[in-house]
């Protein structure tokens, strides 16, 4: 069975014309993207998501000396990994003499969750 197309010619567009509009507009601007994003890269590493868990189930603050020994990992990356979470407002923390104490921010991830749910 033979269909006949008409084929309609080819017209060039201008170089910046879109070829077509967009089905779907972005809800997030650009500064809450960006924010958002930077909580989920700081969430995207495991020992990272484990502490939060553990500052978040801790009634008070924390001294890095506690968490060291819940993972495989050098004083020095634990407090890297902390020092992540507390760019990203995840985190603070309190420095005490030697000792430095962190605790999770409770609004750190609340923008990110409200646009999960």
């Amino acid at each position: 069975m033979a269909v006949d197309l008409e084929l309609a010619p080819k017209i060039k567009r201008a170089p910046h014309d879109p070829c077509c509009e967009p089905v779907v507009y972005p809800d997030v601007e650009k500064e809450q993207a960006v924010r958002m994003a930077a909580v989920a890269k700081a969430l995207g590493d495991a020992v990272r998501l484990q502490l939060v868990d553990v500052l978040r189930k801790h009634a008070g603050k924390v001294c890095v000396c506690e968490l060291v020994p819940l993972f495989e990992l050098s004083q020095p990356t634990v407090s890297h990994h902390l020092k992540v979470l507390r760019e990203a407002g995840l985190v603070g923390s309190e420095r005490v003499g030697l000792w430095a104490y962190y605790f999770v921010i409770p609004d750190g991830l609340e923008e990110l969750s409200a646009w999960l749910g």
